[in-house]
């Protein structure tokens, strides 16, 4: 306990990176693929956990007898494999200093400065580009246009 505790310290105390936008947009790039496949294995996670899910709940009512041994343990292995390449996929984001905001819709943060202002330039999963940054408080709701020509109908320059 006391090793994981230390792991932790050590991980909180590291300085966080910071990416100009050059720099983002071509971790971006090079992180677009390790997300779609993350976000793949978690989509079919979620659907053999349901399956996985119905078959114990067949087993519990029909008191155990009949269980498909054969067919639940190759579900298992194919949940294990799935976990495990979620796992390695978001490491891999993790590990540039980039921060996943949202898996589902595919979000990610790049911790930045501008104006001497600390803020997350943000791009989601099939946008061009990085378009928008917000403030760190302020989340996905806050983003501002990078460049006012990337402005969309509702938005405005604040």
């Amino acid at each position: 306990m006391a090793e994981e505790d230390d792991e932790q310290e050590e991980q909180s105390e590291q300085p966080q990176r910071l990416f100009s936008l050059t720099e983002a947009e071509r971790t971006r790039r090079e992180l677009e693929p390790f997300l779609i496949e993350a976000i793949g294995a978690r989509k079919k996670l979620g659907d053999l956990d349901q399956e996985l899910m119905a078959v114990s709940t067949r087993i519990l009512m029909m008191g155990g007898i009949l269980v498909p041994y054969a067919k639940l343990a190759a579900k298992r292995m194919e949940h294990q494999g799935l976990t495990d390449v979620m796992k390695t996929n978001l490491e891999k984001i993790l590990s540039t200093g980039c921060l996943i905001k949202d898996l589902d819709v595919g979000l990610l943060d790049f911790p930045s400065i501008i104006d001497n202002e600390e803020v997350y330039l943000c791009w989601k999963l099939g946008e061009d580009r990085i378009r928008y940054y917000h403030r760190p408080d302020e989340g996905y709701g806050g983003r501002k246009p990078l460049d006012p020509r990337d402005l969309g109908s509702g938005d405005q320059v604040q």
